[in-house]
């Protein structure tokens, strides 16, 4: 007896799925376009579930009549992720786990080269067997050592919100749940109206499958894939679970998830109409009554508040209205000022007159005594001295407060255009950052070019100094022959000291400081050399010559060294940057091979250690290229 029922199963199994097989394209070809759920939970964004004939193109949107443009259409069989949950409670012992799992494997076997799968085993709790990964393996791996639970219960809606939970923060155009069970929820801490709002603010389909038993209940599971624009389907045993989640896959090719922003207020009646190229349409009425005023889409930098009120645009407007006005204001009455001056200046003394127009062109500006006030309050902090010395040896006109303002101001607007654009909140405020030291970092490389345009000057500066000083001329004036004949930047910093002379400063003190404004090493080098040489006396025109060509032979020796090290610094250029332009590329070439690596916290991690291993290999490596001399 035992033996003929089972032959029997088998041939009822075996007509389904031949009969099944032979009318499937006469019943895609029959099957009439549908909507099978409309959210509206996540307001002023829509998100409408349409079921077509076949999945080729996007079908068209309208609401109340309106054509919808800008839609996001997602079809749920081309890229998406998917969390399959299977239920590993006492129930499923024996051969319905292993049935249950095999069909499983199957269903990640066929999956779509874009699809990306996470897997969830419950019973008495959820445990995630993997992580989304778009490599079939991961989760065959996961399924193949599933084993039942060895506590009783069976978690149903808390499978759903943490599938849920993981869907929401993954980027994939498409979220779908497919979770098959033998039982009713009893261990849950959430409930079925959890479970439907989790997988709503995720924008995921749950696909529910029910395999009867003694405590199975289909309704709950009925009302959780309608509500979320999914499908039930019941199976007489596990035997039947392959057929089924192969149907499932055919339907997700038919299926469109349909995002747009509405124009419509709470309160009003929404009719969406689907249609498509080659015919076909479906429509439904949903009313806004029961959504919050405003919903923000994802996260904002800004409160979330009711803009749309009559009250909130009233006060924008007062707003506005205001700030226009004092605008105005201000320019009407520096205009009348002016014109009032005009009229009175004939009829005052022209001294006086004079005077007041020469103070009011020496006052400060507001802004000038803002940056005056800053320099005064972090005068005494190094890194501010620092920040002042290096505009200097770039010879920027700027003050360090200016420069740093300019740092805050860039990092702002990076920040603020990267967060309009979308991007996570630790990219924008990476993006803050460097946006931050970027001007920093400008200002730096234009003051290493000047002291290296100054370093290539001295050799020849010196000799002609020392010429100046054979031919029987002061110091004093072998300096101004300098000025004379030399190019910049030397020519400017020498006629800087000979300017500080002339107002009674020392020769050395004027020397030293401009050794120390420009920094650098070859002319503190000359200097103490000149110093020394005051000391104990001698020839001052033989020590520049001698000076002279032991700098000519310092800076032949460091291109010696630099032409030397040339194979080792390019082979670090390649080897920092070969990975990354290697990303690029293959995410150029195939996007869905890396979505995981960009998309996935897994990713996230691995970019973290990568970038992380690639700066402590180019620090090592410019140590190792880099010679001091």
């Amino acid at each position: 007896m035992r033996r003929r029922r089972l032959r029997r199963r088998l041939v009822r199994v075996l007509l389904i799925a031949l009969g099944a097989a032979a009318l499937a394209p006469a019943a895609h070809a029959a099957a009439p376009v549908a909507i099978s759920a409309v959210d509206t939970s996540g307001y002023p964004q829509i998100r409408v579930t349409v079921v077509t004939p076949t999945g080729g193109t996007a079908p068209r949107l309208t609401e109340n009549g309106r054509s919808v443009t800008g839609f996001r259409a997602a079809n749920l069989g081309r890229e998406k992720s998917v969390v399959l949950a299977v239920d590993r409670s006492q129930s499923m012992r024996g051969g319905s786990l292993a049935a249950a799992t095999a069909a499983a494997r199957a269903f990640v076997a066929e999956k779509a080269p874009g699809d990306r799968i996470e897997v969830l085993a419950f019973g008495n709790a959820v445990d995630a067997l993997d992580r989304f990964s778009s490599v079939p393996a991961d989760a065959d791996s996961a399924l193949a050592g599933l084993t039942t639970d060895r506590r009783a219960g069976t978690a149903l809606w808390d499978t759903v919100v943490r599938a849920a939970r993981a869907l929401r923060r993954d980027v994939a155009p498409g979220h779908v749940i497919v979770l098959v069970t033998d039982g009713r929820d009893v261990s849950s801490a959430a409930t079925l109206a959890d479970a439907i709002r989790a997988a709503e603010g995720a924008r995921a389909a749950v696909y529910t499958i029910g395999i009867e038993s003694r405590d199975f209940t289909p309704a709950p599971l009925r009302q959780l894939a309608s509500a979320t624009g999914g499908r039930f389907v019941e199976a007489t045993s596990t035997s039947e679970l392959t057929a089924i989640y192969h149907s499932i896959a055919q339907t997700l090719t038919r299926t469109w998830q349909l995002r747009y922003l509405t124009a419509a207020r709470p309160g009003e009646r929404l009719r969406l109409d689907v249609s498509l190229r080659r015919g076909g349409s479906a429509a439904r009425t949903v009313a806004l009554g029961n959504v919050p005023a405003v919903a923000p889409v994802r996260p904002s930098l800004l409160p979330a508040s009711d803009w749309r009120s009559g009250t909130s645009a009233l006060a924008v407007s007062a707003a506005v209205g205001l700030l226009v006005l004092a605008a105005l204001l201000v320019v009407f009455a520096s205009s009348g000022a002016d014109r009032l001056s005009s009229r009175l200046a004939p009829h005052l003394d022209q001294k006086q007159a004079r005077a007041r127009k020469a103070a009011r062109r020496n006052r400060p500006s507001l802004l000038r005594r803002f940056f005056v006030s800053t320099e005064a309050a972090f005068a005494n902090i190094r890194q501010f001295r620092a920040l002042q010395r290096l505009l200097t040896r770039a010879d920027l006109p700027l003050l360090a407060a200016e420069l740093l303002y300019l740092c805050v101001g860039v990092g702002v607007a990076v920040g603020l255009l990267s967060a309009v654009a979308g991007a996570p909140g630790a990219i924008s405020l990476l993006a803050m950052v460097v946006g931050g030291v970027a001007p920093v970092f400008w200002v730096s490389a234009k003051a290493r070019t000047r002291i290296k345009a100054f370093d290539n000057q001295l050799p020849d500066l010196l000799i002609t100094i020392a010429a100046s000083l054979k031919a029987g001329h002061s110091f004093r004036h072998a300096i101004q022959a300098v000025v004379d004949e030399g190019a910049e930047p030397a020519a400017k910093e020498f006629r800087r000291v000979l300017n500080e002379t002339r107002l009674g400063r020392p020769m050395d003190d004027a020397l030293g400081e401009m050794a120390e404004r420009i920094g650098s090493k070859n002319l503190t080098f000359v200097l103490n050399a000149v110093s020394i040489q005051r000391q104990i006396g001698g020839s001052l025109a033989g020590l520049f010559e001698m000076v002279a060509e032991t700098v000519r032979q310092r800076q032949q020796f460091a291109r010696k060294i630099r032409g030397l090290t040339a194979m080792g610094r390019m082979s670090a250029y390649v080897l920092v940057g070969l990975p990354v332009v290697l990303g690029l590329a293959l995410t150029a070439l195939n996007p869905a091979y890396m979505q995981p690596l960009w998309h996935s916290p897994t990713g996230h991690e691995l970019l973290g250690a990568g970038l992380s291993m690639l700066a402590a290999g180019a620090l090592i490596l410019k140590k190792i290229v880099s010679f001091r001399g």
